[in-house]
């Protein structure tokens, strides 16, 4: 038996498992330890809630040997000690129930705000691997799950450990033999434990990733309805969420069987202890080792002794559903951070030369994906404040990537990227920290839900009204917002419902100018217009006094004609075309 077991624990070890545990707990104790206060709080009413049930069981046989032994001078004041030592115990478990409640909240919202923070903060490339439906279930039921162990889990683990001391101290110095009932079900509790851990993480991480894989479909869904309808796949993927949910039921109803089987096991060790240790208990009281106070007590506390055995048993799964709840949280938040550590050098250096303004110059920039598709190789590009540099090339050769880089969302493996002005030799890398110099427009609709004038403020709390209708005619948008009855008050559905794409391209326009950044991105942002439309707006940013460098990504050549200069992306190279390479793509149309 003992081979066996050191067989186990070093397959286990080989595995690899217990050594990944102990990394979950240890990254655990982190959010443990920044709630000390709580965890003691709550160990200290689960400690005084058991001293108190052990006082009722003192008090219960007294009780009894007083109404056996017929002394009606004592009933009265131990029957009222009996009940307000359960009126004490009932005070003291709604008092921890809310206090946990309250704890609980306050560690759930505490974890997910840090692990939200993080998240944001991830690097972007590597955050892509995951499914947003996948990132979702992690951020809420995982924080959950953590937060909901941090507080309960090292408390439980002490309350019930005293409580199985402390009432087998009790029963100890009473009558010894009643506490050998006690360990009769463990060796049956620590057999099922080392049989059912394997199986139970495997378990765990299953229902993990089904529960991400629904949260991924709806989610994904619910985004695409009208493409969805339109292309008459209501059947298909009603279809599919069925196939999904009878894969989560099999998967559910497989946990359950194995679940009714262990409890049914322990049920049986349970009813045989107890069984045994009533039957002992009448023995005990027949052959006048006893009387019947104590056996009540004894038969009390050994329920008591059996029942915390089994709780501090149900805690193996319970770490084991914490550490895999972490683990898959430590997959996301211990990914490559970004660095934002010059946030506050860039902002001293964007306020010192704000009127002056900043431009971009990239030279030699090499990238190349995680999936190994080289995208750029020595490409350079150049763009000054007051000018519009326009960005083409056939889709799918880099255009949205080089806008990445320019955000620092993607970092250059080669060659030089920073931003510049003229009033200064001064630069800086292009890094997280001089996203602060950017405003960004990307394709497709970017309005969130809402009004128009909370959209707008997202970028610049403290925006005035006039503030706005200035970007939203600048961005050709004002001229269909004043007709609104709400003006920039109307509201904003979900996805920039209720109004045109070619409308919500506008609103976007609107919001990246309001924020002033002197870095202004448009990456097809103004394909939804019509030319004449896209030229005035075009004109309007680059005849703005506000010096401001702005780089677009285009498909439409007529464009051409009022940007500075023009790059375009091809085989990896981004190269300025001739006025004459321009002026043929102008008049190709």
């Amino acid at each position: 038996m003992l081979k066996e077991r050191v067989q186990f624990y070093m397959s286990r070890i080989k595995e690899g498992r217990l050594r990944e545990m102990r990394l979950e707990t240890k990254w655990m104790y982190q959010y443990a330890k920044q709630h000390w206060f709580a965890v003691i709080f709550y160990t200290f009413l689960g400690i005084f809630g058991t001293l108190v049930s052990l006082g009722s069981s003192f008090v219960s046989r007294d009780l009894v040997n007083i109404i056996t032994g017929h002394e009606p001078g004592k009933v009265v004041s131990t029957f009222l000690i009996m009940i307000s030592l359960n009126i004490g115990n009932m005070i003291v478990n709604q008092i921890a129930d809310y206090a946990s409640s309250w704890i609980s909240m306050r560690v759930d919202a505490g974890i997910k705000a840090d692990i939200f923070e993080k998240i944001l903060v991830t690097d972007w490339e590597s955050l892509t691997n995951y499914h947003t439906g996948d990132l979702l279930t992690r951020w809420s039921s995982d924080a959950s799950a953590i937060s909901s162990g941090v507080l309960n889990f090292i408390p439980n683990l002490i309350i019930f450990t005293f409580r199985f001391v402390s009432a087998f101290i009790v029963v100890l110095v009473n009558d010894a033999s009643f506490a050998l009932f006690a360990f009769i079900g463990m060796p049956v509790s620590l057999i099922m434990s080392k049989t059912l851990m394997k199986r139970m993480v495997n378990n765990n991480k299953r229902s993990a990733a089904m529960s991400a894989k629904m949260s991924g479909f709806n989610q994904e869904t619910f985004s695409n309805i009208q493409t969805i309808k339109a292309f008459d796949l209501i059947g298909l993927y009603s279809r599919r969420l069925r196939q999904l949910q009878k894969e989560y039921i099999d998967m559910k109803l497989e946990f359950r069987r194995m679940s009714v089987w262990t409890s049914l096991l322990l049920s049986t060790v349970g009813l045989l202890v107890s069984y045994s240790a009533y039957a002992w208990g009448i023995y005990r009281v027949w052959s006048g080792a006893i009387d019947y106070g104590t056996m009540t007590m004894f038969l009390g506390l050994s329920s008591t002794l059996t029942n915390t055995l089994s709780n501090l048993t149900s805690l193996v799964p319970t770490a084991i559903g914490l550490t895999t709840a972490a683990g898959r949280l430590m997959d996301i938040v211990e990914m490559p951070r970004e660095d934002d550590s010059d946030r506050e050098l860039v902002k001293a250096y964007a306020e010192k030369y704000k009127n002056s303004g900043f431009g971009i110059d990239l030279q030699e920039v090499e990238y190349e994906y995680m999936t190994g598709t080289k995208v750029f190789d020595h490409a350079s590009l150049e763009a000054k404040p007051h000018e519009i540099v326009a960005l083409v090339g056939p889709s799918g050769e880099g255009k949205t990537t080089m806008m990445r880089l320019l955000l620092a969302l993607i970092p250059t493996q080669g060659g030089v990227a920073r931003c510049k002005t003229d009033a200064s030799s001064e630069t800086f890398v292009l890094s997280p920290a001089t996203r602060q110099l950017f405003s960004y427009v990307p394709q497709g609709n970017t309005m969130l839900s809402g009004t128009i004038a909370e959209n707008m403020r997202n970028v610049k709390e403290d925006a005035t009204d006039d503030e706005i209708i200035h970007c939203l005619k600048q961005a050709c948008a004002w001229e269909f917002v004043e007709k609104l009855p709400d003006g920039i008050n109307s509201k904003i559905k979900e996805r920039g419902g209720g109004f045109s794409e070619g409308q919500a391209q506008r609103l976007s326009i609107a919001r990246a100018l309001l924020r002033e950044s002197p870095i202004l991105l448009l990456d097809e942002a103004t394909s939804a217009l019509d030319v004449a439309t896209e030229r005035r707006v075009l004109y309007n940013i680059v005849n703005d006094k506000y010096p401001r460098t702005c780089i677009v990504t285009t498909h439409r050549p007529s464009v051409l004609s009022i940007c500075h200069r023009v790059y375009a992306i091809k085989d990896r190279k981004c190269e300025q075309l001739t006025e004459l390479e321009v002026d043929a793509m102008i008049h190709d149309v």
